[in-house]
């Protein structure tokens, strides 16, 4: 199955997240299928930049996305 999640590319203490499409046998910060936005958490107020569009693709062709990363 796919998933729309986060994966975690900060350093230690300070987290930054790319917001991705992957199989969700993989890894959390194993191959991604597409890298489709970022998070980060750090800023304040935090910043997220997604490319909408990539999204609605994704999810009609039934991506879901994990409870993270739907908040």
């Amino acid at each position: 199955m796919v998933k729309i999640r986060l994966k975690r590319v900060g350093k230690k203490g300070k987290p930054f997240y790319h917001v991705v499409v992957a199989d969700s046998r993989r890894a959390r910060d194993g191959k991604v299928i597409e890298k489709i936005g970022t998070y980060d958490p750090m800023t304040q107020p935090s910043t997220i930049n997604i490319n909408l569009e990539k999204v609605e693709t994704w999810v009609k062709n039934g991506a879901q996305a994990t409870e993270t990363a739907k908040n």
